[in-house]
């Protein structure tokens, strides 16, 4: 019996969302066209892998039982042609970057030298550069990553950076060396777009009971920061190394007790043979021990998912 790859990758997406349109969205296909891949793999099993009702789709027992294998296989034909095309082409390592606004550039240069060749592409958000990763369109990733990060995509912490309330010289808070974040509860915390796309603006907000909340439209930092700079009641949230544009009456207040921290992080599709992956986050490592770049205390610092154990202890000397 010999498996063909798309009804498989079919099968694993599908199991994974658990949801046909979804799945089929990710994989760049229609929903039609993803249903006959799994009816074929189906009918080549001679067992059915989904029940489908007007509760939603589930595995099957036996579609539980063949779901591990099939990602390990998927895992092994993955790399097996990342290996012969990465080495036959001598391509650079394609890398794709999301959250524009923080700009997660100026970090990925600080270990470009060091890396190899890279080439960068800009990605809109966590789910398009997802997407772009599990149909190999690019090799690597880097932005923050919160979850659920899909089941095919391998993760490795970077930078976690302290960040800073951006606030106009008229607000009240304007003139303090240092501000607790509860102290801006009587702020208005102002977002470059919807905040439930915006996953760590949200979770600060919750955490610190920040309840008025505005949106605007993301133009860029500048258009940003002087819709902050024009109202004394807002206050946005940026990363402590990103450079203020020159914006008449801007105030970069630190947060402390605790300091909010943004996680940045490497992305890659499990199974990614390119040599240059390796050569991308062993730079990484060397950047992190140099610049201290995974400084982490409960006590003192706060991030929405405080990071594994292992992220902090394979990075730090």
């Amino acid at each position: 019996m010999d498996l063909d790859m798309a009804q498989v990758r079919a099968f694993v997406r599908t199991a994974e969302e658990l949801h046909f349109g979804k799945a089929a969205g990710t994989l760049g296909v229609s929903q039609q066209a993803l249903s006959k891949r799994i009816a074929r793999l189906e009918s080549l099993l001679g067992n059915q892998l989904f029940e489908r009702g007007s509760s939603g789709v589930r595995l099957t027992p036996a579609g539980e039982r063949f779901l591990p294998p099939a990602r390990q296989t998927l895992a092994s034909a993955d790399a097996a042609v990342a290996a012969v095309t990465a080495a036959g082409e001598g391509r650079p390592l394609r890398v794709d970057v999301w959250g524009h606004l923080y700009a997660p550039m100026r970090t990925l240069a600080q270990v470009a030298g060091e890396a190899g060749g890279l080439v960068s592409g800009h990605g809109r958000d966590l789910p398009s550069v997802t997407n772009a990763l599990l149909r190999g369109d690019v090799d690597a990733a880097f932005g923050r990553v919160h979850p659920p990060l899909h089941a095919g995509l391998t993760h490795r912490l970077v930078r976690l950076e302290p960040v800073d309330a951006v606030v106009g010289a008229d607000h009240p808070l304007a003139a303090e060396p240092s501000l607790r974040p509860d102290r801006l509860r009587g702020s208005v915390l102002w977002a470059p777009g919807a905040l439930d796309r915006l996953d760590f603006l949200h979770r600060f907000a919750d955490r610190f009971g920040i309840r008025e909340r505005a949106e605007g439209v993301n133009l860029g930092l500048a258009h940003f920061l002087g819709e902050v700079a024009a109202d004394p009641r807002r206050f946005a949230l940026l990363p402590a190394d990103v450079p203020l544009p020159e914006v008449p009456g801007l105030r970069s207040v630190p947060l402390v007790d605790p300091t909010p921290l943004y996680a940045w992080s490497l992305v890659w599709r499990t199974g990614c043979g390119h040599p240059g992956l390796t050569g991308l986050t062993a730079a990484c490592a060397a950047e992190a021990r140099r610049s201290r770049w995974l400084e982490y205390d409960p006590a003192r610092d706060w991030l929405p998912e405080p990071p594994a154990a292992d992220h902090l202890k394979r990075d730090t000397p």
